[in-house]
Formats: structure tokens, sequence, C-alpha cells
């Protein structure tokens, strides 16, 4: 009887306590950040617009899902690359199946304190992210361009190779 007593207030004790997300998931996700080209400079602000990195194409980094007691974080990824345009991308967190967990083994402590406050009930979206960077309109290039002169702005070097053509 004193073991039927105690293995039911330690099985009850355990549902109630339980987290199942910060238990069998995690807060901090790891994501690899790509460009083509490479070597892109890269800034990722989250949803307070604070910069949480800073650094170049490829990365391999961890960011938090959480954003507070029962707050999803979100990101924006800002691509730039000199001769290319400018691109930010947004990186959203949703809900982490795990924590559904806490309604089937009984957890009422996890679901309405623990996990809401580690970010666990949250996940990354995705684990990787590769944009292509287009060129910018307005990139330079020496090759295969045609420029269009004024006949008193050309320069003495190319003054010099005109054909009049009748």
């Amino acid at each position: 009887m004193k073991n039927t007593i105690f293995l039911m207030s330690f099985t009850g004790l355990f549902l109630l306590i339980s987290s199942c997300a910060s238990i069998v998931s995690k807060s901090n996700w790891p994501v690899t950040i790509n460009s083509h080209p490479s070597g892109a400079a890269i800034s990722i602000t989250n949803k307070k617009g604070e910069e949480v990195y800073k650094g170049s194409t490829p990365a391999n980094l961890k960011l938090k899902s959480g954003a507070g007691f029962f707050g999803k974080q979100s990101y924006k990824i800002t691509y730039q690359l000199s001769g290319y345009d400018t691109r930010v991308i947004p990186v959203e967190c949703k809900m982490n199946g795990w924590y559904w967990g806490n309604i089937l083994l009984g957890g009422i402590i996890g679901m309405l304190i623990v996990d809401p406050a580690t970010g666990a009930m949250y996940k990354l979206e995705t684990d990787a992210i590769s944009q292509d960077l287009t060129k910018a309109m307005g990139s330079v290039e020496t090759e295969n361009q045609l420029k269009i002169y004024d006949i008193n702005a050309i320069p003495k070097n190319m003054a010099d190779h005109l054909v009049k053509i009748n």
C-alpha cells in the first residue's frame, strides 16, 4: 500500500512539473546562412531591431526562438555585397510541436511557465538560408558597356580613333 501511494505521488508530481519542449527540444537553434556569390556581409537583427550577429557568408550560428515570456522571436537578415542589390530576408519562429506534449503528460507548469519562459515553446522555421544575390542595375563593369558621349566631351585617347561617317 505504501509503495502504491509513493508511486502514484511520484508519477503525479512528475506529470505536474514536466515541461515537454524544454526537456526534449531546445531554445537556441542552429542555422547556416549562405549567399551566391559568397562573401556577402550579413547583419541579423531581432524583432526589437537589435543587431544579434554581424559577419559574412557562409556563416553557422545559433538563434534564440523565444523573445520573452510567451513571445516568439523573429529576425531580419540583411545581405550586402559590392555591386549587388541589398537583400533583406525575414526569418520567423513558429510553435514547437513538443510544447503540446505538455497536454498529453499533464505538465501544467511546463505549459504555462517553463516552456514559455525558456523560449522552448517556439522553434526556428528553417535550419539553412541561402540567397542568390542579383547584380545592381548601376554596377560598374569595364567591359562590354555602351557609353554615349557628347562630341565635345570625348576623351582625347578616344577622339584619335573617331571616323567620320557621311
